[in-house]
């Protein structure tokens, strides 16, 4: 099963291991990124402070089995860099009934994006994206720990429209 989706810019790292890991219990890790998937350095620094026990994959997004994640039998952590990989995972097969809820954790500051939480900020763009994405059924929520409370998509668009 996944229990959750998320984007976050720097994948896996500390506050992913330690805090939405243990909250999940997740039994494996899939990051799906193509530049990490391709660069040995990157995949080896994410991995080095990740038990042992919990097997960690970099693949592509293209090469991810999301049917297979979901039906595996502990929880899978899924990683993805952006909003636009959500549109991209959606489009090849990720779908509400293999993973319902999509945790945005992390997205940087960029040129045309403002803020709708201290981590997390969206262009335009990424808002209409993530709208579709909740049209299809996934839900969609901002926090950047398991433990705080989490931002729903309308709250996300009312502070992206204040932010002004």
């Amino acid at each position: 099963m996944i229990p959750v989706v998320r984007v976050d810019n720097r994948l896996l790292h500390g506050q992913v291991l330690e805090t939405w890991m243990p909250r999940l219990q997740v039994a494996r890790v899939v990051v799906a990124d193509d530049a990490a998937a391709a660069s040995p350095l990157a995949q080896a620094a994410m991995t080095l402070c990740v038990p042992a026990e919990v097997p960690v994959e970099v693949l592509p997004l293209d090469r991810v089995d999301f049917a297979a994640l979901a039906a595996a039998p502990g929880p899978v952590l899924v990683l993805v860099r952006e909003v636009a990989g959500l549109v991209r995972a959606a489009a090849g097969g990720l779908t509400p009934a293999r993973a319902r809820r999509l945790n945005l954790g992390n997205v940087h500051f960029a040129e045309g994006r403002r803020p709708v939480s201290p981590s997390v900020f969206l262009s335009a763009a990424e808002l209409a994206a993530l709208e579709a994405l909740a049209a299809a059924g996934f839900e969609v929520e901002a926090r950047a720990l398991p433990t705080d409370p989490p931002a729903g998509l309308a709250e996300l668009a009312r502070r992206y429209a204040a932010a002004r």
